[in-house]
């Protein structure tokens, strides 16, 4: 009965207690020692279920650096603080401007091309006016490269010091000055002060060429880096290209007329010095150091300016000493001193297989570089999708090799209409490849100055331009044009050979893609030892992975 009597009040005790709702209820009286031991369990089993309400009141609390970390970003500590300076100096940006930046270089470094082939395209015409050998017009081009490899050192030394706007301004302004000098040369006696003119402009090329990859990597992110240096090429290649077609049309060969000889001279030198003086101006305006923010986290973790303990000398020392640097330095020296040297005698060597070819000749030339400047800009959007640096020069090399091969051999083969052809594939893969070494340097040189690896390079396509020219020229003139085809040949051959050498590291890539993906885990965390950044300090993230194909 009282087991009855208990069972009936449970009951009802939780039928009127709610299911989430612990309810105290009176219990009978517990008689003798098990009555005790029950009052024990239930007091033991009270205890826990507090002890857990506790517990569970603790989780739901917030943890010291949680608490610190819910404060307003002046009440934080120390550490948070610095984090976010951090990602405050490591932010990126892209500005409209750097096209505005890109798009003067190119125009002004145009015309420091087109003034660099004026003369040798129209060789036959300035013989007669001016009353000089043919060896005589040549160094007129031949100077551009003389002038280069002495003052490649200060002017570099000056990029890296000075700056990109000051450096800039002196190009501009030097190939503007020359332009107009060479106005006052216009008469047959005057030939001494074209000479000087040219030197002028030759100066202003060696604050030109090293700029293209400094323009790229200061002003453009890095999926279109490769792209920009190839645009910024792009312009001393048109410009190469309008000294191909101009000269030929506005001074036409009239031997019989000196006065109109002269007179058309002055018209194509007014309107180059006009056209000058308007880009120096625009440089003025436009052409900046650096954006206020970088375009890429491989700009973001260097300096703005060198640091204390920089060293230009220590800078060469790190780029002479690097194997694959140095490999490049002749590959891009013979690749390039030969497209020098065939557009220097283009002239030579079509008037001795056709005669009375002067217009063609210069068509020809237009259709060579034109056709280089097509391939350019494909190998840059090329390397900005796949990243691929050696094996796409060494395609290209090999590729412009056989082009020159198909050039020597059909060259005089009494059709005219095959030499455009030839020359088209010739200059699509030999020009096309000049983009190529600039931001392949850059990549295997990085985090060392863009200005002086690409002005490196150029000191050598200078210095094996003017020994093919030299040496070509001659045996163009003692033998045939053929003689001296071979011997480029034989150098672009030696050429693939030593390409095929050069070791890939992408170290400037790496650093965007390090930084762009933290998750990857397959590059190295840690530089080489032999790597020297010459005052740079760089993250311990930072990787230098070796190339890998598609």
């Amino acid at each position: 009965m009282v087991a009855g009597e208990l069972v009936q009040e449970h009951l009802r005790a939780d039928a009127g207690a709610p299911d989430d709702i612990t309810v105290s209820r009176k219990r009978p009286e517990p008689e003798g020692a098990a009555g005790r031991h029950a009052e024990l369990t239930y007091e033991a089993a009270r205890r826990a279920e507090d002890a857990e309400t506790e517990q569970d009141t603790e989780k739901e609390a917030p943890p010291p650096d949680e608490r610190e970390a819910m404060l307003p970003n002046g009440e934080r500590g120390g550490g948070e603080a610095e984090e976010e300076e951090e990602e405050q100096t490591l932010q990126t940006r892209l500005y409209l401007r750097r096209f505005a930046v890109l798009t003067v270089f190119s125009l002004y470094s145009l015309v420091n091309a087109f003034q660099w082939i004026q003369y040798s395209i129209i060789t036959n015409v300035f013989m007669r006016y001016y009353g000089v050998s043919s060896d005589k017009v040549d160094w007129l081009s031949i100077v551009y490269m003389v002038t280069y490899v002495p003052l490649i050192f200060p002017a570099t030394w000056l990029l890296d010091r000075k700056g990109l706007r000051l450096t800039a301004l002196l190009g501009s302004g030097l190939n503007c000055a020359g332009a107009w000098l060479k106005c006052a040369s216009v008469s047959p006696d005057l030939f001494g002060v074209t000479v000087t003119a040219q030197v002028i402009c030759s100066v202003a090329q060696v604050f030109i060429l090293g700029l293209p990859s400094r323009i790229a990597s200061v002003w453009f992110g890095p999926r279109e880096v490769s792209t920009a240096c190839a645009t910024a090429v792009l312009g001393n290649q048109l410009g190469t290209a309008i000294g191909f077609l101009l000269p030929p049309v506005l001074v036409p060969n009239t031997p019989e007329d000196v006065e109109l000889t002269g007179h058309n001279i002055s018209i194509m030198f007014y309107g180059t010095a006009a056209v000058s003086t308007g880009l120096f101006l625009l440089t003025v305006i436009v052409v900046k150091d650096r954006p206020p923010l970088p375009p890429s986290q491989a700009q973001a973790v260097l300096p703005d300016s060198p640091p204390e303990d920089y060293s230009y000398k220590q800078s060469i020392i790190n780029l002479i000493k690097n194997k694959a640097f140095v490999l490049l330095l002749v590959t891009y020296g013979i690749m390039t001193g030969s497209f020098y040297s065939v557009s220097t005698l283009l002239n030579q060597m079509i008037m001795a297989c056709y005669e009375n070819q002067e217009l063609n000749a210069g068509r020809i030339g237009l259709t060579l570089v034109v056709a280089g400047m097509v391939g350019s800009i494909l190998c840059g959007l090329w390397l900005d999708h796949t990243k691929t640096y050696k094996m796409t020069t060494l395609i290209v090399y090999s590729l412009s090799f056989l082009g020159m091969v198909v050039f020597t051999f059909t060259l005089d083969l009494d059709n005219i209409y095959l030499v455009f052809l030839t020359a088209g594939a010739l200059g699509f893969f030999m020009t096309g490849y000049l983009p190529l070494g600039f931001e392949f340097g850059v990549e295997i040189t990085y985090p060392e100055s863009e200005g002086t690896s690409s002005g490196l390079l150029n000191a050598f396509a200078q210095i094996f331009g003017i020994i093919f020219t030299l040496i070509q020229g001659k045996l163009t003139t003692d033998y045939k044009p053929l003689a001296g085809n071979l011997f480029l040949c034989a150098w672009m051959f030696l050429g693939i050979l030593l390409t095929a050498l050069i070791k890939s590291e992408l170290k400037r890539h790496n650093v965007n893609v390090a930084a762009d993906g933290k998750h990857l885990s397959t590059l190295p965390t840690d530089c080489p030892p032999d790597q020297k950044t010459n005052g740079v300090k760089l993250a311990p993230s930072v990787s230098f992975s070796r190339e890998t194909s598609l």
